[in-house]
């Protein structure tokens, strides 16, 4: 499979062609991943908006991205918005930035009173995973 990078850019601007053809900052460049993506995994990452975002820490942000684990309430610090089990939510670090999107098991009321739990600590018939990782998509 090929992959071209693409660039956006202000097409009146002078001498932007030349500078993109030169390698030169010109815009927005676009790079393809290095692996595609199964259409439910675009879904979750594109047609679905997110209802609230959930804030990790350091050790879950590293699960999730370096080791393809899915998201488990030890590693959740805080929760934005009101959702419900089954809606999409952003994944941000502690300052905020969004690294992933995923479909959550839990509501955002279920999420805060579990927060920062241990999966042997967690009430009977709660979920023990917030976003199973095929439900999580990390962005790019």
């Amino acid at each position: 499979m090929t992959t071209t990078e693409a660039l956006i850019a202000a097409a009146d601007a002078p001498g932007v062609v030349l500078d993109a053809v030169e390698g030169k900052p010109a815009g927005t460049v676009i790079r393809p991943r290095q692996h595609r993506l199964p259409s439910r995994k675009l879904w979750i990452a594109f047609a679905r908006g997110a209802a609230g975002r959930v804030v990790v820490d350091d050790g879950a942000r590293r699960a999730l991205t370096r080791d393809g684990r899915s998201l488990l309430p030890a590693g959740v610090r805080g929760v934005d918005g009101r959702f419900d089990a089954d809606d999409a939510v952003e994944v941000v670090d502690e300052d905020g930035r969004p690294f992933a999107k995923g479909l959550t098991r839990v509501s955002a009321d279920a999420l805060r009173a579990i927060a920062g739990r241990r999966t042997g600590d967690l009430p009977e018939g709660t979920p023990h995973e917030v976003v199973h990782r095929d439900d999580l998509v990390v962005l790019p």
